[in-house]
């Protein structure tokens, strides 16, 4: 549901250019001459000067209109006079960023308003009393919300979340909360969210308790995602819908609490990706025990995460202490590591048999290890089964080409992947062409194992896991494969992106 939702608020965005064009064009047949839209009377109207678009009945027209952002679908009104109760009576979309001199705005919209309502996102930038927040949540005007989104940015995790944003409890499909703190009480409230399939809680203070409350009261929840949250140190995932779970830990600001130390994914049958949305943070271990569908995984290696435990598998500071449980669902793997730590990223590929697409992001600290020591050989008695058989595509990125070790890390994967359709390598700063020709000598292209392989290098800019922000988005078969950013000094120079192919 929610990213078909995505997808009509994409479709509805293209009807607004297309019915903004076509008004225009039809200025002059003086189309609010017209019957109105859905009358289905048109016997004294030339068909040539009908612009068929009106004529969608109000009710289709009222539900794409909402989904547009609040600004746009108010913008309709102007198209002809014909759309003014269009936007007055259409399902209720309302996203305002309130400071001080607007909040009066939101009691007078609620009460104008004659349909109903389907989307409330309010981000508050003043201090704003608990009565306030009641009293628009308690509005008649909200009844059975689908999607709820509350941000407090003024007592960042210290004002207490109003209960009386659980009274939609019954017809939400979306909810993110942003910056409130959740009171222990929550947990013994027993809420039931038959219709939640996202939820969001970013910079929030809420124990385990109330989570776990909350998460089994979910019971048709497809994603999830945690960001900078306090209060949890171990989270355990059981859920028979979840699909998507994403995971931030570092609380914005370094403040001081309880932050998540320990993820475990207890029982979940349906989850399909496991991502994290940051590059550094506190150190996390992670335990997998039975997610028997997962086939998108993001990990972020020994810095961040000490552990990691895939039935009875463990990897601890990137060293295999057992090997013995394989997931052969895997097909989408992208680990971040300070530096080319080869043998690391070996000891995973070994627990994903059946891996398509490896993406690798270095990152190289203010006080940089050095040179790892990556001349491993790659030893043909003892496969690696993805290499032999399935793994088809590998990214790299901020790829340090003067440093010996990130060529050694390339290369193995250049010369021993035999199924490789396409390596990506992207710089996380400006190269000439000559530069990139000398590189991939020095990666031995020519020796590849996959003949076929398609190999490019490009410069840009750094990039890191913040910008993987799909959690939600169910439809991306890859979340992971993103547009390169662009290289600044090859913009400025006017020369495009420097991009070597063979």
């Amino acid at each position: 549901m929610a990213s078909r939702l995505l997808l009509l608020r994409r479709r509805a965005r293209r009807l607004l250019q297309l019915l903004r064009h076509r008004l225009q064009a039809s200025k002059k047949r003086r189309i609010d001459d017209q019957d109105p839209p859905g009358s289905g009377s048109c016997d004294h109207v030339d068909v040539g000067s009908v612009d068929h678009i009106t004529r969608v009945p109000d009710a289709v027209l009222g539900s794409i209109v909402s989904l547009l952002p609040t600004k746009e679908g108010a913008r309709t009104q102007v198209l002809s006079r014909r759309w003014r109760p269009i936007w007055r009576s259409a399902p209720l979309n309302l996203a305002l960023d309130c400071e001080l001199k607007n909040q009066d705005s939101i009691p007078k919209i609620l009460s104008e308003h004659t349909g109903p309502a389907r989307r409330f996102s309010v981000r508050l930038f003043t201090d704003c009393s608990g009565d306030e927040i009641d009293g628009w949540l308690s509005s008649q005007s909200l009844d059975n919300l689908q999607e709820l989104e509350l941000t407090c940015m003024f007592w960042l995790g210290r004002r207490p979340l109003s209960l009386s944003a659980f009274r939609f409890s019954p017809t939400l499909l979306v909810a993110k909360f942003h910056g409130f703190h959740f009171p222990n009480s929550i947990a013994q409230l027993s809420l039931k969210f038959p219709c939640l399939e996202q939820l969001t809680l970013k910079k929030v203070i809420i124990s385990e308790d109330v989570l776990q409350s909350l998460l089994s009261g979910c019971s048709a929840l497809e994603s999830l995602e945690l960001k900078e949250n306090r209060g949890i140190a171990r989270l355990c995932i059981s859920s028979q819908t979840l699909r998507s779970l994403g995971f931030f830990v570092d609380w914005w600001n370094g403040g001081t609490g309880i932050f998540l130390q320990e993820l475990v994914i207890e029982d979940a049958p349906c989850l399909e990706r496991l991502l994290p949305l940051n590059s550094t943070g506190s150190k996390v271990v992670i335990r997998i025990i039975c997610a028997p569908k997962l086939e998108i995984f993001g990990m972020l290696l020994s810095e961040v995460i000490p552990e990691f435990q895939l039935g009875s598998s463990i990897i601890q500071e990137g060293v295999a202490v057992s090997l013995t449980t394989k997931m052969h669902t895997m097909r989408v793997l992208a680990l971040s590591s300070t530096g080319p730590n080869l043998d690391a990223v070996v000891n995973f590929l070994k627990c994903f048999p059946c891996l398509e697409k490896l993406y690798v992001i270095f990152r190289l600290p203010s006080d940089d290890p050095g040179e790892y020591m990556n001349a491993r050989k790659y030893d043909p008695l003892d496969p690696i089964e993805c290499l032999e058989l399935h793994l088809k595509k590998v990214v790299l990125k901020n790829y340090v080409g003067s440093k010996s070790s990130y060529v050694d890390f390339a290369r193995f994967f250049v010369l021993n992947t035999k199924g490789l359709e396409e390596m990506k390598i992207t710089l996380p700063y400006h190269r000439q062409h000559g530069w990139f020709a000398h590189q991939l000598s020095l990666l031995r292209v020519t020796s590849r194992a996959s003949p076929d392989a398609r190999i490019e290098m490009r410069c840009g800019t750094s990039d890191d896991f913040t910008h993987n922000r799909d959690t939600h988005d169910l439809s991306m078969d890859d979340p992971f494969d993103l547009p390169s950013s662009g290289c600044s000094t090859c913009e400025e120079k006017g020369l495009g992106d420097a991009i070597y192919q063979i």
